[in-house]
């Protein structure tokens, strides 16, 4: 029987057969050591990456979809000969359906709700709100924002798309109408945004980029919501606008600092909602990456482009 021409290797090794490598399997390459490998589907993290990969190792494939520790870890810089993907785009429907719904527990003033120990009908009214003709401003429409697009649509939100080239966000479910401006002019939207959902990657460019300026500028009932990275949204700057009134409130998957400690003034705002970065929680994430490694793999037996190639010089 002819072997598979492409070898795959999956490391650090787990002695049971996984999702990853029925996925490898499944897209016709052969599982094989590292030292006989064309490609390495790593599934470990920054700190264990080998200081040197043998010279056969053309591609890498990272299992996280936010790579900045690999950066800092110098992973990426030591082997500039290879190529690596991340797996942006693999967890991105977990996580915009988590997005959808801070959101909504936000504008319809869910946290409140739930505190009450009576029945407060005149005091919730004035605060419920809607989605339907708002605008929901998305910070980094990439996979998170492709997917969140089509669930905001039917609710009858305005979205404005925004990313780094400024060419228009297509797909499925992604009607005409969406608009799509590049990061460059992102200052232009604040004063016709309603909501905010935070979905770029982290880089050194995007530290803070939703910070006090950015916050004086929305509207007392706009939340929020931040997927990405706790360093995106500048921490104490949020907290003086949700004490303050400034904004309606937020909903917070990450956190600068991360894990957010107890004591933390974000614990007890009424107007902040915390979940503990579970937007792609482990029973989910699994299934997602093998999905995402089986088409990687596919698409490097036949040399077509790479899902989610790491460019090192913007960082992600």
């Amino acid at each position: 029987m002819n072997r598979p021409a492409v070898t795959i290797a999956i490391a650090p090794a787990d002695p049971a057969p996984t999702l990853v490598e029925k996925a490898v399997v499944e897209a016709g390459a052969a599982v094989s050591d590292l030292d006989e490998a064309q490609g390495l589907i790593w599934v470990g993290g920054p700190g264990e990456f080998p200081e040197r990969l043998p010279a056969g190792v053309e591609w890498v494939q990272l299992p996280a979809a936010g790579i900045e520790e690999w950066f800092t870890a110098g992973v990426i810089a030591r082997h500039p000969g290879v190529r690596f993907t991340s797996a942006a785009g693999a967890f991105a429907a977990s996580v915009a359906e988590h997005a959808l719904m801070l959101l909504l527990a936000g504008v319809r003033y869910l946290p409140e709700h739930l505190r009450a120990a009576d029945w407060r009908q005149q005091d919730f009214f004035p605060h419920v709100g809607t989605l339907r003709g708002k605008t929901v401003t998305i910070v980094g429409a990439g996979g998170i924002g492709r997917a969140l697009i089509p669930m905001l649509v039917p609710l009858g939100a305005h979205i404005i798309a925004v990313n780094r080239s400024g060419r228009p966000v297509t797909g499925a479910g992604i009607p005409p109408s969406v608009e799509t401006i590049s990061a460059e002019h992102l200052g232009r939207v604040w004063p016709h945004t309603d909501h905010v959902v935070v979905a770029a990657p982290a880089t050194p460019a995007t530290r803070h980029l939703i910070g006090a300026d950015v916050l004086a500028r929305l509207k007392p009932s706009s939340w929020i919501v931040n997927v990405a990275r706790g360093s995106l949204v500048d921490t104490d700057a949020l907290v003086d606008a949700l004490r303050s009134g400034a904004i309606g409130g937020a909903g917070l998957d990450v956190t600068d600092p991360e894990p957010l400690p107890a004591g933390h003034p974000l614990w007890s705002l009424p107007n902040a909602i915390i979940t503990p970065h579970d937007s792609n929680p482990p029973q989910l994430r699994l299934a997602a990456f093998a999905d995402h490694v089986q088409a990687n793999v596919e698409r490097f037996i036949e040399r077509r482009p790479l899902l989610a190639p790491i460019d090192p010089a913007l960082g992600y």
